[in-house]
């Protein structure tokens, strides 16, 4: 079958699904109301200057604010953005870094606003191979800002729509380079079966010209994130497909021997089934005339067994039915019986049951008895005992003894007494205080004393 005129669906496929891609890695972003040339330097500046303006700084993929009036902005740069603010008169960038913020002063002041975000380069490298065939390699290069001092002095950002085009561009050329170089030194086959080689390659190509040798200052400052290829597809449509006959020439072969074989045991199978069918066929017709007969044969023992058992059953029910009557009689004698024993045994069961009771009732009482016995008689003795003790002290007692406690007893005395309307003074010679029968005839004169005051004054 001729294929001029077939084009390649594989390759046609692979470049739809790139250009799918790139719209999808595109910045969804809302169209600004001013067209694209008024958010460039100049119109910022003027934007500024006149005041009353939007505090937005342009339809860019960097979302700046700039707030306050005149010669008082502020510029609020986002987190993942990096800026640098240069002043006219200065030498030296005034704030640089990733998302910093600053004062801004439009007659004066100028900045630049990058996205700090890792970008992706779509590469489509149309390339010819070792044996001047026609391949297209698709990969993507993943790059970001690692030194942004020095990317933005050797980098052009100044695109106010995106500022990474330009260096995205330059990249992708360099990369598209790369991959060309590398896959003319190759085969057809190298490059369908092995994308390592090319993915070291360009990889190598890339960081020396971003990163710089041995990381040097030479680079732009950049850092490459990963380079990877995701198809590699040749460009004529024959020559894809006779590159991919052989193989399934090979696979239709297996598949139609793999096929032959598969009829050739079906039919086997289909045959050995067939016979082993019509056997067991043969086989349950005889089974089924044995078991015909034998079912017959059974079936005529079975109705003369069954006469004969029904015969003797009748037999068996009579006699069975006689001895059960007896047995009943039999059955009510020996239950009367049993009756009138249970009853004799209830009685003295509940006689004997009496009398214990009645036993442990005399317990209890004389146990109780004795205990209380026993209580009355310990506390006859504790009240013997506590008498001794008592009379032991007594007689232990010294004269010094009584007349300490009597000292100590003599305030609570004079406490009682009552109050006197004069003061008399008694003195005492002659008695001996340190015995009990001095001190007792001292208290006796004190009483007499008293006595004497008190009736004196009862008197009219």
């Amino acid at each position: 079958m001729s294929t001029a005129g077939k084009g390649n669906a594989y390759l046609d496929q692979v470049v739809a699904q790139q250009a799918v891609l790139e719209d999808d890695l595109r910045a969804r972003r809302a169209p600004a109301e001013q067209p694209p040339m008024a958010a460039g330097p100049l119109a910022k500046r003027e934007r500024a200057l006149g005041g009353g303006q939007p505090d937005r700084s342009g339809p860019g993929p960097v979302d700046v604010r700039i707030t306050g009036f005149w010669r008082w902005k502020n510029v609020l740069v986002p987190p993942n953005a990096y800026v640098v603010h240069t002043r006219r008169g200065r030498d030296r960038p005034l704030h640089i870094g990733l998302g910093v913020s600053f004062r801004f002063n439009p007659a004066i002041d100028s900045f630049l606003v990058v996205p700090g975000a890792t970008q992706t380069i779509l590469i489509n490298a149309y390339c010819v191979c070792r044996e001047l065939q026609g391949v297209l390699v698709q990969g993507y290069v993943q790059w970001g800002i690692q030194a942004f001092p020095i990317a933005y002095r050797k980098l052009d950002f100044g695109d106010p729509e995106d500022p990474m085009r330009l260096v995205n561009l330059q990249l992708r050329e360099q990369a598209e380079a790369a991959i060309k170089d590398k896959v003319a030194t190759m085969g057809v086959r190298d490059v369908l079966s092995d994308k390592q080689p090319i993915i070291e390659e360009l990889t190598a190509r890339l960081r020396a010209v971003a990163e710089g040798e041995d990381h040097s200052d030479q680079g732009l400052g950049l850092r490459i994130v990963t380079v990877q290829i995701k198809e590699a597809v040749v460009s004529s449509a024959q020559l894809w497909e006779n590159l991919q006959k052989p193989y399934r020439a090979e696979q239709g072969q297996v598949a139609r021997l793999a096929e032959l074989r598969s009829e050739e045991a079906i039919a086997e199978r289909e045959m050995a089934a067939a016979r082993l069918k019509e056997t067991r066929r043969l086989e349950h017709e005889r089974e089924l005339a044995e078991l015909r007969a034998a079912n017959e044969a059974v079936l005529f023992d079975t109705e003369v067994a069954e006469r004969l058992r029904r015969t003797r059953r009748e037999h068996d029910d009579s006699r069975a039915v006689a001895e059960l009557e007896a047995e009943t009689i039999r059955h009510g004698l020996r239950m009367e019986r049993e009756r009138h024993a249970e009853e004799a045994a209830t009685g003295r069961l509940r006689i004997e049951r009496e009398q214990e009771l009645r036993r442990l009732e005399l317990d209890g009482e004389l146990r109780l008895t004795q205990s209380r016995a026993l209580a009355d008689h310990e506390r006859a003795l504790l009240e013997v005992e506590r008498a001794r003790l008592r009379a032991d002290i007594d007689n232990a007692q010294t004269p010094a003894s009584l007349q300490a406690r009597l000292i100590e007893s003599l305030p609570e005395i004079m406490a009682k007494l009552p109050k006197p309307d004069e003061l008399r003074m008694v003195s005492f010679n002659g008695g001996d205080r340190t015995t009990v029968s001095g001190l007792l005839t001292e208290l006796a004169m004190v009483v007499g004393v008293l006595r004497s005051a008190i009736d004196g004054d009862d008197r009219p």
